[in-house]
């Protein structure tokens, strides 16, 4: 599968550059997940690695029974990881020790106005022992880090919160 992955090429795929001009695209490809859904929302989901082997059902808010994950739920695992991560780095890069920082996501679907379905996100960012104008740099600074931020800048609407 990961012959199939380009970069740096403008083929392949549908990357641009984001709504800031800047390329976000990568120039080298350094790890590869690789995963495979069987039976969409209502069935299970395996990682190559065998790491993941979850059941996924459909929540009760979309006529489903819940008894399993879903993918807004990895999505937002994924996403609050990969932010507390990048927002780790650039703190590191500034100086600042980020022990008890934490990220938490929420990832709403819906209905969108082309008759398929959208996703929302909103990342609550808390770095207590930073004094808040700080805080806000090293928020703004991740978000532009963050693989997860630039992959769905211009996409869906990415809220944060710091608190």
């Amino acid at each position: 599968m990961s012959d199939d992955l380009t970069v740096g090429t403008g083929t392949g795929g549908t990357g641009t550059a984001t709504d800031t001009g800047t390329d976000t695209r990568p120039t080298k490809i350094m790890y590869v997940a690789e995963a495979t859904a069987h039976g969409g929302r209502n069935g299970y989901v395996t990682s190559q690695d065998g790491h993941i082997q979850l059941k996924v059902a459909m929540p009760p808010q979309l006529g489903g029974d819940g008894e399993g994950t879903n993918p807004e739920q990895l999505f937002a695992a994924g996403y609050s990881s990969c932010f507390h991560n990048a927002l780790i780095l650039v703190g590191n890069r500034e100086g600042y020790d980020l022990t008890g920082s934490t990220v938490a996501a929420k990832v709403g679907i819906g209905p969108n106005r082309t008759r398929g379905y959208g996703l929302a996100v909103a990342l609550s960012v808390s770095l207590p022992v930073l004094d808040p104008d700080v805080a806000a740099k090293l928020v703004d600074a991740a978000h532009e880090v963050c693989p997860y931020s630039n992959a769905t800048r211009g996409n869906i609407d990415v809220t944060i919160l710091l608190g």
